[in-house]
């Protein structure tokens, strides 16, 4: 008989795994995503990090959004993404029913804004030097680990 982890249990080993990936040369996006399609233990292929690929950078590396945030923004669709929005028969229907969904990606985004007070990945790296540097890299590499942490919390409520 499979036991469920506790949640602080899950949320603390998608953090270390995430931030274990990105030590491994995964983006921040693919970090979260690999991390929480491990833990979930969701039958997804592994060619869906190939969708969070070009998040990285905060957007093809274009330093807009965070990627390890829009990673977790896709990592919690798996879970509380609709399967089939055609389901509902009207147009009216469909967008009624996103308002419900989308309240548990929002709330997860502003308690990730909240933390650090920017989603705008040069807002959250540039203060640590070069992109490439051993400093900017450990500063992403909390962030990834908070928001695989944060990505795990929501998919549980």
């Amino acid at each position: 008989m499979k036991t469920e982890k506790p949640i602080e249990q899950k949320m603390k080993e998608s953090e270390e795994r995430s931030r274990n990936y990105f030590r491994e040369g995964l983006n921040c996006a693919e970090c979260v995503m690999r991390s929480f399609m491990d833990i979930h233990d969701i039958n997804l292929p592994d060619e869906v990090i190939a969708l969070s690929t070009g998040f990285g950078g905060g957007m093809g590396h274009t330093k807009n959004t965070c990627g390890a945030i829009t990673g977790a923004v896709l990592a919690l669709g798996a879970i509380k993404g609709r399967r089939n929005p055609f389901a509902l028969e009207t147009s009216s229907e469909r967008a009624k029913e996103l308002k419900g969904i989308y309240e548990d990606f929002g709330r997860m985004v502003i308690e990730i804004e909240k933390e650090y007070g920017t989603l705008i990945c040069s807002e959250l790296s540039d203060p640590f030097g070069d992109f490439d540097g051993k400093v900017r890299k450990k500063n992403c590499q909390q962030i990834i680990g908070y928001c695989a942490a944060m990505c795990t919390k929501y998919a549980s409520e």
